[in-house]
């Protein structure tokens, strides 16, 4: 795909360089083993999650230092989820340790025409139980430049949307640059109600992260017109979106592909004067989850590198292209290893 250029294509969000703070709930996933059924699985393969932590994790290994805060049962499941998270370098001193449980993220991988299948288990979670004032921001967030939420995290409890209000609130009282990927999950709250609660919190975001379906479905961008191409749909609701809701940057991610094993992505980066449009990939799959998270990683650390647009969306596509090929949630990848991809080296050669 090519990209498209105006004048400009400088990003207008802060440039700091204190850590990003990363808020959302922490998992345990379980995945059945040599692309089982859930229905024939006598074993998993456990692993921790969370797509603020993906995103956390991801930045870690570009060298961004970044903070992981939620909250996990004070027992040995919990503290194994923050030792596995650590290892790979986010700083877990916020986290708190309370309530009865882990949520766990049970998942089927498919192949070919098989979908992959993704079953929850969150209700009554350590995180899910969290109130408004339980987590001290005054203590978390000076110093720092950049906050990011995902849209499940207000999904999770009675008093979550509350909670992450208060959180997004604090972010922007404290100068940081706020960020969202909506990242809707029909398992876990019906439209009506996503919409109800993710529009009012566009107020606090400066970076959305959205597919098209969902700037439409829950955010309210306007229907594409009819016979539109992938990307002028794509750039017709980023467009929409900043100026609904008067954001600094939208990104649009673009996938498409007919099997659980190949699938091509794009990325599509609009920030008010220049909209530019990633190279398209077609990757053999190792496993998908993930993938979202890592491309807002490379948004982040781009917009934190003061990368010009058409840079930036390049460097976020290649991370969320690198990730289909990784097993388990985490983008383990070296800003080295996306440049190269980015500079079209990424024939999958033995380096030696």
């Amino acid at each position: 795909m090519m990209a498209k250029r105006t004048t400009s294509n400088k990003p207008k969000v802060s440039r700091k360089n204190g850590g990003v703070v990363c808020f959302g709930e922490l998992l345990l996933r379980l995945d059945t083993k040599r692309h089982e059924r859930f229905v024939q699985a006598r074993e998993y393969v456990a692993g921790y999650t969370g797509a603020e932590a993906n995103v956390a994790v991801c930045l870690s290994g570009l060298g961004v230092p970044t903070h992981v805060v939620s909250a996990v049962p004070d027992h040995e499941i919990g503290l194994a989820c923050l030792g596995f998270i650590r290892q790979f370098g986010p700083n877990t001193d916020y986290v708190l340790r309370r309530g009865n449980r882990l949520g766990l993220l049970y998942v089927e991988t498919g192949a070919s025409q098989r979908s992959s299948k993704v079953v929850y288990d969150r209700a009554g979670s350590s995180f899910a139980e969290l109130r408004p004032g339980d987590i001290d921001w005054k203590r978390i967030l000076p110093g720092k430049s950049w906050f990011h939420v995902c849209g499940t995290a207000p999904a999770l409890g009675e008093h979550l949307p509350a909670v992450v209000r208060e959180a997004c609130a604090a972010a922007k009282d404290f100068g940081l640059t706020v960020s969202c990927d909506v990242n809707y999950r029909s398992q876990m709250w019906p439209v009506a109600r996503a919409r109800e609660v993710l529009c009012p919190l566009m107020d606090s975001v400066d970076v959305l992260i959205a597919n098209e379906e969902h700037g439409r479905l829950i955010l309210g961008a306007a229907e594409p017109e009819q016979g539109a191409s992938e990307p002028a749909r794509a750039e017709a609701v980023a467009r929409d979106l900043h100026r609904r809701y008067n954001l600094k940057q939208v990104a649009v991610t673009l996938r498409s592909g007919d099997s659980a094993s190949e699938t091509t992505i794009a990325a599509m980066l609009f920030d008010g004067e220049t909209c530019c449009i990633s190279r398209e990939y077609t990757i053999h799959v190792v496993d998908r989850v993930g993938g979202g998270d890592a491309l807002t990683a490379g948004l982040i650390y781009a917009f934190q590198k003061n990368m010009p647009v058409s840079e930036g969306v390049e460097f976020a596509a290649a991370c969320a292209c690198l990730k289909h090929t990784i097993p388990g949630d985490f983008a383990l990848v070296s800003e080295a290893e996306v440049q190269t991809l980015v500079q079209g080296a990424g024939g999958g050669r033995v380096r030696r």
